[in-house]
Parts: structure tokens; sequence; C-alpha cells
């Protein structure tokens, strides 16, 4: 203020000074209202500079004033300046959030007070077919339009996600989708997405393996427990009673054989992988294969197909000897069992030239449909029921193969062709084959 008011009176006093010198006090009395005019001229185009400035849409460069101008346009350089520091904070929060929510798994989508979208996250247009772009201010119920998300909008009570289908869904790769809304500001609200296709085949498989498991015991035990029955309340001759003791131990070995796969399902499942560094001999494990097969084959046939192998070059496997062991059996085992007789089962070990490893077992029996080949791996899975029943397998052969696979970083292969036969390969990659000079 005193600089102002100093600035004021310096001219209309230099005016008096140089009047009164020039001319007395008519002459002073003249240069005091020159002064005055002087100064108001002055001050007005500094005025006019500084609205010429703050009339620019980016205050830089302020322009060279002096006094009060220069205070007030420094006030205000200060002030913007600090303004559009805030802002691209605020500017770089809202970025970081965003990018948070951009990775978020779940999908997100922000919809206004009259259900238009404001904004979506690239999952969310994964889950509806969205464009994170184009769609934007479309209403939702325009691009969503299954019956059940159009209930749940429209209904009262929104406080339980609904699962809907989802967008890329078909008929071999089914997707499922649950969806909530959450209001948020004024009428606005949060549309959460998530991917629950795993969660509930998860849950499917839960329910069809408790209901399978109960399914191939209880059938085993009603069976012991009528000959059990009858054993107790009727007078048996010798050959009559030998042929129900018989029967009734087929039944406990095949429950046996259940309890024992599905320990070992259940330990694959829970247990490290097995490490790469534990090497064997090939041999070892073919040669007992092999002993294994022919017992097997003697034991559930009076007339066995023609079992060969073919033990290949000498090579060392890494992995675990046990898990792999049961694995080539299984898949032997249900060669030999699913052959007629008169047909023959070749098994086979040979490196690849990429340096990976195969195990195949070629049979010549029924073949089996191209529609059963995706299936076969998953456990109590059967082309053939009361066949499969009658062989005495389990159901879980397969499921462990495929689990022993995926230990070992392996691959399962199943060729198959109806009335020709089916081939089974286990491929191990080159890291656990080690050959022998």
């Amino acid at each position: 203020m005193l600089t102002r008011i100093l600035g004021f009176l310096l001219p209309p006093l230099a005016g008096v000074g140089a009047g009164w010198v020039a001319g007395g006090w008519p002459a002073a009395a003249l240069g005091w209202v020159l002064g005055g005019l002087l100064w108001l001229a002055w001050d007005l185009w500094s005025a006019q500079r500084a609205l010429h400035w703050l009339r620019r849409p980016e205050l830089q460069d302020p322009p060279a004033l002096y006094g009060l101008w220069f205070s007030l346009v420094d006030r205000v350089r200060r002030l913007v300046r600090a303004r559009e520091q805030a802002t691209q904070e605020s500017e770089q929060r809202l970025a970081e959030f965003l990018a948070a929510i951009q990775a978020s798994p779940s999908g997100v989508v922000l919809l206004d007070s009259a259900s238009r979208i404001e904004w979506c996250n690239q999952t969310a247009a994964e889950h509806f077919g969205f464009d994170a772009t184009r769609d934007v201010q479309q209403h939702i119920g325009n691009l969503v339009r299954d019956p059940a998300f159009t209930a749940y909008v429209s209904s009262a009570d929104q406080g339980q996600p609904v699962t809907i289908v989802g967008r890329s869904n078909t008929a071999s790769r089914p997707v499922r989708i649950a969806v909530q809304l959450h209001p948020y500001g004024a009428g606005r609200m949060l549309l959460l997405s998530n991917d629950v296709t795993a969660r509930e085949q998860a849950e499917t498989m839960r329910r069809d393996f408790v209901a399978n498991v109960s399914h191939e015991i209880r059938t085993p035990l009603t069976v012991l427990a009528g000959f059990i029955e009858t054993l107790q309340t009727l007078p048996l001759e010798a050959g009559e009673r030998a042929r129900y003791l018989a029967l009734m131990s087929q039944q406990s070995h095949r429950m046996q054989n259940l309890v024992a796969d599905l320990l070992t399902l259940s330990r694959l499942e829970g247990s490290p992988a097995p490490s790469a560094e534990e090497w064997m001999p090939v041999a070892s494990l073919l040669a007992q294969c092999e002993q294994e097969a022919r017992a097997f084959s003697l034991a559930i046939k009076d007339t066995s197909p023609v079992l060969k192998f073919d033990h290949g070059a000498p090579c060392s496997v890494a992995g675990a000897q046990a898990e792999l062991l049961s694995a080539w059996s299984n898949l032997v085992n249900n060669a030999l069992r699913y052959t007629p007789p008169g047909g023959s089962v070749r098994v086979s070990w040979s490196l690849l030239p990429d340096g990976q490893a195969e195990f195949a077992v070629q049979d010549t029996g029924a073949g089996i449909a191209a529609e059963h080949l995706p299936r076969l791996t998953e456990r109590f899975y059967r082309v053939d029921r009361s066949r499969s029943r009658d062989t005495g397998g389990t159901g879980l052969g397969l499921a462990i193969v495929k689990h022993v696979a995926q230990r070992h970083g392996a691959q399962l292969n199943i060729q198959s062709t109806p009335g020709q036969g089916s081939r089974f390969a286990m491929v191990l990659p080159a890291a656990r084959v080690q050959p022998l000079a």
C-alpha cells in the first residue's frame, strides 16, 4: 500500500517541482494536474496489460508490471500454478485409480442415474461384449438382454448377485458371469461382474464326484449284502456257497480298487510336483510294467489278446517312479481290458527327433467314437457303463494318467477309430529325458 501511495504522489510532486521552476505557482498547479493525469494513464495502461494477460487461456509469461499490478499479477500466477499442480496430481491419482480398476479381474461398469454407461474396464467389456469407447452413454439394458439380468435390474432386491450367460458362451466352452449392482452417489450404480465358470464347473464336478462315488460303492455293497443275507438264511450246497463267496470276493476287490484309485488321485492332487533331478532307467520301468500287465491279462480273461512290448532305445527319465508306473500300467491294463481275445496290444517306448520321448499303447479293440474322446479323462466317465463294470474298471484310471502327465509336464494324446482300435500316448518333455550311450 505504501508503494502505491508513493507511486501516486511522485508524478504530481515531480510536476509541481518542474512547474515551480518554470513559472511559479500557476505553473506548479498545472504541473500537479499533468503529473496526476500521467500517473492515471500509466495505471490504466498497466491495468489493461494485466486484464489482457488474465484473458489468455494459459496464464504463462506475465507482463513486466510494477507496484500493485505487479503484486496482483504475481499472486494470480502463483494461485494458477498451485491450482494446475493440484489438478495434475488429481488427474494422476485418477489415472492410477482407473489403471488399478482396469487391472482388476472383476468387471466394473459405472452407470449414471439413467442406467447409461459412463465407463467400464476391459474385463467388463469382455464379459458383456462392450466396446469401452463406442458404448459410452448407451443404456445398459440395450446391450445386456439376458432375461435374468433384466429381471434383476428391475427388481427391488439387488442384494444378491445373479448369474447370466457370458457373451462369449459356446456349447463347447460355456461361460457364466455373476453380476451385482451397488448404488453410489446421486442415483448412480456400480455394476460388478465376475467369471464364475470355473467355480460352477468345480461345484458341478464335486456333486458329480460325490454322486458317482456313492453309486460305485453302493452297487457292490448291495451285492455283498444280498449274498451275506442269502448265506445266513438259506441252506446252500457247497458248490453254490463257493460261487456266492467268489462273487462276494470279486465285489470286495472292486471296492478295494476304487478306494485305492481314490487315494492315488488324492495323493497326486495334494503333493508337490515330482523333481526333475531324480533319474531312473526306463528299462526297469518297462520291465515292471510288462510283468504286471501279463499278470493282469491272465487274471481278467481266459483267452488274452497278444501283448507285445517294444522297449526302444535305452534312456533315463526324471520323475516319480511310482507315478509313471501307475500311469503306464493303467494305459496298458485299459487296452487289455477292452481288447477282445484274438486282438493285440502293442506297447512301445521311443525317442522323438525333438528330444522328447513317447510311451504309447496301441490296441485293436472296438475303438471309441470321436464325441467321447474329450471326456475320457474325466473321473468316472465311461463310454459303456455296463461293459466297464463287467470288466472291473473303476472309471478313474485315465484321470490318474492325466494327473501324472500334468505333474511331469507331459502330454496325453488319444487317437481312436471305431472298429479299428485306439492309441494312447504319453509324451514326456525333452528336459525329463536323457538317452543312455
